[in-house]
């Protein structure tokens, strides 16, 4: 009867440290540039697009996407999936001509 309780216990204090640590995960969203394949199912990251405050300021380019924001769009070999949500994204960006990267 001991040995139960002690491995429900054991069990618990594993299972709360351990989501504990997956709440506490930080994105770094300077690092999403590249191939990026705009997806309905299964993103990598939900986004909502926003014309003020965005974590995110976004150029979608055509070639050589090797800056924080610099988007190519592909149907296919993606570096990153994504999901346009309208609400309860995981970061919010704007669509901009210049200068994109983190604001």
């Amino acid at each position: 009867m001991i040995f139960r309780i002690k491995t429900v216990f054991v069990f618990l204090s594993l299972f709360s440290v351990f989501s504990l640590h997956a709440k506490d995960k930080t994105m770094d969203i300077s690092k999403i540039y590249g191939k990026i394949q705009y997806v309905t199912s299964f993103p990598d990251y939900k986004v909502e697009v926003v014309d003020s405050f965005p974590d995110l300021k976004v150029k979608e380019v055509s070639f050589f996407p090797s800056k924080a924001g610099e988007w190519q769009i592909v149907d296919a070999f993606a570096d990153f999936k994504i999901q346009k949500v309208s609400s309860f994204g995981d970061f919010k960006i704007k669509y901009v001509q210049h200068f994109a990267g983190v604001k």
